[in-house]
């Protein structure tokens, strides 16, 4: 069994705590696409461990891990993370965690270039991380890149560098930043590879070597659907696919062998950064959203930057749904809505006085999306820890059903609080029978 774990919306959907609450289920846990600004939280008990470049499932100690070659890692933020979470208690050898021959190397060439990538685009900055992520792909794609298995070779590392810096320095010096040095880069990240090299494998060979033992395998992107760079609200996109096409490609698996598709909601919807956002609270919606913030943590897991707060968008997500073929969704975050009175959904888009039902390509049509809204009443009571169904308050269930329709999937999963425990799997769903398997 291959099953792919997607955020259905802009991310920060709780991806972390689904992927963590299935990985005991699943032998390998394997990340297929981003970087280190995935930022995937994950609690047990009264331990919270943030995830950058790390799936999830390294918390599980009978799981092995890998990073895909369609990642793209930088070394020194990977054993930072190693090093972290080796002092909170988690194992990490290179037989718990696998990385791919074929992953491209952020440099530090590529974190200045992401400095001067946004001041160039001005008032269309994408607002990213500023960690060399989208350089790192846009070199990939030049095919200029330095990949795990080239930076192994002291002598290609070096002309790779040398190269690449001639070109890349033109650029950092024109926005007023000092040239990079290839000596200082090379004496950096040498001895990170080195450190690196016991880790390293052919992950696909891995993979379809597990697959032909009957192992089961959780895939795990970051970012989600609506940051795909070919899918998403483009510009305002991630440099990579972080939908189900993705995770093929990512991981190095063969699509058929996919046996499902699992989407992560959210019972509201958020952003960080710029772009297109239909539902967002503004302006006479600002103290829900400010409540809605504050009772989810909505703040940056990396960044710390608050989140963008809107209402559930079911145009999007049910766009999401068929992009990806999502078997089931997890629905999560449904106690931060107890406070509220009434609840809006988006259930359609009006653009130029036109009803829309479809997400459109073009961001100047996003910016100019009135949102049409249906309004359900809100529970008004405590939904957090339930792990029954019928524990929900009437209105919470009609909600969730609600939801359900206007995306066309069912919801096999409702996560009512951070914790593992504070979850409700629904009976007879696709999701319970992953749980079962």
């Amino acid at each position: 069994m291959i099953i792919v774990i997607i955020g259905a919306q802009w991310g920060d959907e709780g991806k972390g705590k689904v992927v963590d609450l299935l990985a005991d289920r699943f032998d390998i846990v394997a990340r297929y696409q981003g970087g280190h600004n995935a930022g995937h939280s994950v609690y047990v008990g009264e331990r919270a461990f943030v995830l950058r470049l790390l799936p999830s499932g390294i918390i599980h100690a009978d799981s092995v891990c890998v990073l895909g070659n369609g990642m793209v890692i930088d070394p020194k933020a990977f054993f930072e993370e190693v090093d972290q979470m080796t002092a909170q208690g988690v194992s990490i050898t290179p037989e718990r965690l696998k990385v791919s021959s074929r992953a491209h190397l952020i440099m530090p060439y590529h974190r200045a270039l992401d400095h001067t990538s946004e001041e160039r685009l001005g008032n269309e900055k994408i607002g990213t991380t500023l960690r060399g992520i989208g350089p790192a792909y846009e070199d990939k794609a030049g095919r200029r890149g330095v990949r795990v298995a080239d930076a192994l070779v002291p002598e290609v590392l070096k002309l790779r560098v040398e190269r690449n810096l001639e070109e890349a320095n033109r650029i950092i010096v024109l926005y007023g930043q000092p040239p990079l040095r290839a000596d200082e880069i090379l004496n950096e990240i040498s001895p990170l590879v080195e450190r690196l090299r016991p880790f390293v494998c052919e992950t696909s060979h891995f993979l379809a070597e597990a697959k032909k033992r009957s192992k089961k395998i959780l895939l795990e992107g970051a970012q989600a659907t609506l940051l795909d760079v070919d899918h998403g609200t483009y510009p305002y996109v991630t440099s990579s696919n972080p939908t189900s096409g993705g995770a093929a490609v990512g991981a190095g698996i063969p699509p058929h062998h996919i046996s499902g598709v699992l989407g992560i909601v959210r019972t509201y919807a958020t952003r960080v950064g710029e772009g297109p956002f239909p539902t967002e609270m503004l302006d006479a919606e600002e103290a829900t959203a400010n409540l809605i913030r504050q009772r989810g943590n909505e703040y940056g897991s990396v960044t710390k930057r608050p989140r963008r707060c809107g209402w559930f968008d079911a145009v999007a997500t049910r766009y999401a749904a068929e992009l990806n073929g999502f078997d089931s969704v997890a629905l999560t975050k449904l106690d931060v809505l107890d406070a509220l009175d009434e609840i809006k959904v988006c259930v359609g888009y009006e653009i130029d006085g036109e009803r829309v039902e479809t997400f459109p390509a073009v961001s100047q049509d996003l910016l100019k999306i009135k949102p049409i809204y249906e309004t359900l009443p809100g529970w008004k009571s405590e939904t957090l820890g339930a792990t029954k169904i019928e524990d929900l308050p009437i209105k919470a269930r009609e909600y969730v059903e609600f939801l359900s329709a206007s995306i066309g999937v069912e919801i096999g999963l409702i996560s009512t609080g951070p914790e593992r425990d504070q979850t409700i799997i629904l009976p007879d769903s696709v999701m319970e029978n992953w749980f079962k398997a």
